[in-house]
């Protein structure tokens, strides 16, 4: 039996719209924790490296759309 990881805002889930983005529902950025990393996750399909930080995975977020 396997776990599903659920998709969506929850504990450490943040979802990051930049003003520049915010007409355009294709960059639409979130992190999800996978174990013990942190990814960050775009609406259009972009998915960052696995971080230990959460920090670092919101500053790839923030680099995808533009914001960094």
């Amino acid at each position: 039996m396997g776990v599903a990881q659920q998709e969506g805002q929850g504990p450490g889930q943040e979802q990051r719209n930049a003003p520049e983005h915010q007409g355009r529902p294709d960059h639409r950025t979130t992190t999800a924790e996978q174990g013990r990393f942190c990814v960050a996750r775009c609406s259009c399909g972009w998915r960052g490296p696995a971080r230990r930080a959460r920090s670092l995975a919101r500053t790839d977020a923030e680099g995808h759309t533009g914001g960094g």
